[in-house]
């Protein structure tokens, strides 16, 4: 595994990604970091967001959501509530998700008092980065 690192990304659900990549770029609470073969070790708490791997010439995308890195001279490990491979978001579950979530957010700011303000805006960035991977992302 010279030059190369061993990225795993495990949910409570089971084990998302277990791959030898390049490149690693993730998205940490005190900004995005990028890892490479070699380096420093260190851990860091991960925010909603892109984890983007690199295999050789070719890119790939997965959604994660909060959990936390362990970042070693030949391992990424990346413990997270949920993450998802590009390919495998649900465009139109992600859709649905969000516009439940901003129909929460708009019962908020009308006062609404059963509504939970901050659950509400996690499931909309969560549900916005989903489809913006999914449609975006993605080379059609």
């Amino acid at each position: 595994m010279e030059n190369k690192l061993k990225l795993e990304v495990i949910t409570p659900y089971g084990e998302v990604i277990s791959e030898e990549v390049d490149e690693v770029y993730a998205p940490g609470v005190e900004g995005d970091f990028g890892v490479l073969p070699g380096h420093f070790p260190f851990m860091t708490a991960i925010k909603i967001g892109v984890l983007t791997y690199k295999k050789g010439n070719e890119t790939y995308y997965a959604f994660v959501n909060r959990g936390y890195a362990e970042v070693l001279n030949d391992r990424v490990l990346i413990l997270v509530g949920s993450a998802e491979k590009a390919e495998e978001i649900d465009v139109e579950r992600a859709m649905a998700a969000k516009a439940r979530a901003e129909e929460r957010l708009r019962k908020a700011a009308e006062g609404a008092t059963d509504i939970d303000f901050a659950r509400a805006q996690a499931a909309l960035e969560r549900a916005t980065i989903r489809i913006q991977i999914a449609t975006k992302l993605i080379p059609k």
